[in-house]
């Protein structure tokens, strides 16, 4: 089952001709959850072929415009096709009042439901749950309130062995709890541990989005061990005094937040405007740790 992420976009405040302002699409088990909503995202989702309907929670980590300003293009166009759907936001609570006036100006009756959930910037907190999927926000370290976000599948239970069932003649009953750990008596009073009747399951995927934000140590706790990290590096070592001025991090800040957290794998991105060749972010961030990937317009990293 898919567990995948799609970069829209990789600049920071200014776009480029190659690069988008922020914004990406993160699909698990088929659930599509936008994150952030940089200017001309909507054009991306095309060019990506991800349909617009199965967008239905977006993520807004903060109101810099660079990562929300394409939010009421998308919302008209979602309108303009006719999609009668509750699109639920979960962003800082004064972007209701920022677009509401847009909205009040888009011709005829609105068919799309939004849904605001404020979000926390005092402390982590669970602001999704389904099933198979669970996202958390927390707090990062920016010049105004900005939050990350944790994408987590939700752990399985063990799978049953067909062969166990028929070999201990286990009724259907039964099957319910030995999938959550139980051990099973059989009639003759045998005692057969559950590890010896179930398969282990798949280890849950996970992936955390942390931009825009300073080096900012109190996050290696909330991510540590994530599949995936995107870590903005808005700036190369070269500019750090000026990337701490503006509560920004260098790729070295961020590929040390993954060493850290002993991550799998770390995207960078959110690159300044300045650059053009995105490989000097590249090659700072892997002397720090190794694993490391220059987010790229277009570019899918799927997690296995």
């Amino acid at each position: 089952m898919p567990f995948k992420l799609t970069i829209l976009g990789s600049s920071s405040a200014l776009p480029t001709s190659e690069r988008y302002p922020t914004a990406q699409v993160l699909n698990i088990l088929g659930r599509f959850f936008l994150i952030d909503c940089g200017e001309g995202t909507q054009i991306q989702l095309r060019r990506q072929k991800i349909g617009f309907s199965k967008i239905k929670h977006i993520f807004i980590s903060h109101l810099h415009g660079d990562h929300y300003f394409g939010l009421i293009g998308l919302i008209s166009t979602l309108n303009l096709l006719g999609l009668k759907t509750d699109i639920h936001i979960y962003s800082p609570s004064e972007l209701k009042n920022l677009i509401q006036p847009q909205l009040d100006f888009i011709k005829g009756k609105r068919k799309v439901n939004l849904i605001f959930h404020p979000l926390n910037f005092k402390k982590p907190q669970k602001i999704y749950t389904d099933k198979r999927v669970e996202v958390f926000s927390f707090p990062v370290k920016h010049s105004i309130s900005t939050c990350g976000f944790l994408f987590k599948e939700i752990q399985k239970h063990a799978n049953i062995k067909k062969e166990a069932i028929l070999k201990y003649n286990i009724p259907i009953a039964k099957i319910k709890d030995i999938k959550a750990g139980s051990d099973f008596i059989t009639d003759k009073g045998e005692i057969i541990q559950n590890i010896k009747l179930t398969k282990i399951p798949p280890q849950p995927r996970s992936y955390a989005f942390c931009t825009d934000t300073a080096y900012y140590e109190p996050i290696v706790e909330i991510i540590k061990d994530v599949d995936l990290l995107y870590h903005e590096a808005t700036f190369p070592e070269e500019m750090k005094d000026f990337a701490q001025k503006t509560l920004h991090s260098t790729a070295t800040d961020a590929a040390n937040i993954a060493k850290l957290a002993n991550v799998k794998k770390l995207i960078i991105g959110h690159f300044s405007a300045r650059y053009n060749d995105a490989s000097i972010f590249e090659n700072e961030a892997r002397i720090v740790f190794e694993n490391t990937v220059s987010a790229k317009e277009g570019k899918t990293y799927k997690v296995k």
